[in-house]
């Protein structure tokens, strides 16, 4: 890991070229892709090197997603300089005080922080969708959960009824195509993990957004219900219902919300017990097997939902309780 936390080589002249040609350069941390992060400090200056090394990573949709979150008055990082070419992003550092840590810290005001980024999701789907975004619909729904059969399923020895796994999802799926709630920005990783707790602002601007590169048009649920049923760390299923509450409030959605927040949920946590085992299988990542207890209880939960049904049903019948969460907590022992 050391290794892979190395700065590239061409940073130093990128940052002395931009007037930090004196700053320590850190590591911060790397993610699911390409990425890596790094701090750089110059006295009582900090800012954040982005290394998306090309062709792998590509930065100008995390400068155009940034600049439009920004125009909002939503915190997003400021970007201080770039060099395309290579795949750097000098940029705004928000600091060590992550959403993540704070609510495992003060459990108390778990409420309280969840209703605020509720807040900021009504206020970001208030305003204009932003321009040119790739569209997350019925299609890229039913593409992204096959990565269940195409992943998970061989990873644990199942043999499952692939196109039965498809209609389902797609019977349950569909309505909601249909169902004309506005489209909006999806940030897609929303979740504590890429939130930060911005000293010095307040209201929705106190949360500071990161990873949000990969922003979609798509359904006003989805990142809800990704933040509230997160695969890093558990929701309690009160302030989750009260969230839904709040946003409903808030926009007037109704019960056609409601139900897309259950099946875009039991999408996402689908989609993401493959995802999982796909960065362990072939990325050599198996540290994402430790999330799959919870991402089955989730799905579990969501499954309960009278309009996902069909959904339910085939994994009634193609996949027992044994190869679910029980699979990945033996295999941990």
């Amino acid at each position: 890991m050391a290794a892979l936390m190395i700065p590239p080589a061409h940073a130093p002249t990128f940052l002395a070229a931009h007037g930090w040609g004196d700053a320590q350069i850190l590591p911060l941390a790397g993610d699911a892709s390409f990425r890596r992060y790094f701090r750089v400090v110059d006295k009582s200056r900090q800012a954040v090197l982005m290394d998306a090394p090309p062709p792998h990573e590509d930065p100008r949709p995390f400068i155009a997603v940034a600049e439009y979150l920004c125009g909002l008055g939503l915190s997003a990082p400021t970007i201080i300089a770039r060099d395309l070419d290579k795949g750097l992003l000098l940029i705004e550092d928000f600091g060590d005080v992550r959403l993540r840590e704070t609510v495992d810290d003060e459990t108390g005001r778990e409420a309280e922080y969840y209703a605020g980024v509720t807040d900021l999701l009504v206020h970001l789907h208030a305003c204009p969708a932003m321009e040119g975004l790739p569209v997350h619909g019925l299609e890229q729904w039913l593409d992204e959960v096959m990565l269940f059969t195409d992943w998970y399923c061989p990873a644990l020895d199942l043999e499952v009824d692939r196109d039965g796994f498809r209609a389902a999802w797609e019977a349950v799926l569909t309505p909601l195509e249909k169902d004309g709630l506005r489209r909006v920005t999806v940030l897609r990783d929303f979740h504590a993990e890429n939130i930060m707790l911005v000293e010095g602002r307040d209201g929705i601007a106190h949360f500071g957004l990161l990873d949000f590169q990969d922003a979609l048009l798509g359904h006003p649920a989805y990142d809800l219900a990704s933040v509230l049923e997160d695969a890093r760390r558990d929701v309690s299923t009160a302030v989750e219902a009260a969230m839904l509450d709040r946003y409903v409030a808030a926009t007037g959605e109704g019960e056609a919300y409601r139900r897309a927040y259950w099946a875009l949920a039991a999408q996402r946590n689908t989609r993401i017990l493959g995802v999982f085992v796909r960065l362990w299988k072939r990325d050599g990542k198996a540290g994402y097997r430790q999330f799959q207890p919870r991402m089955w209880a989730l799905l579990e939960r969501d499954l309960a939902a009278p309009a996902l049904a069909a959904v339910r049903q085939w994994f009634d019948a193609n996949v027992p309780p044994e190869k679910r969460a029980r699979a990945w907590l033996e295999s941990q022992a």
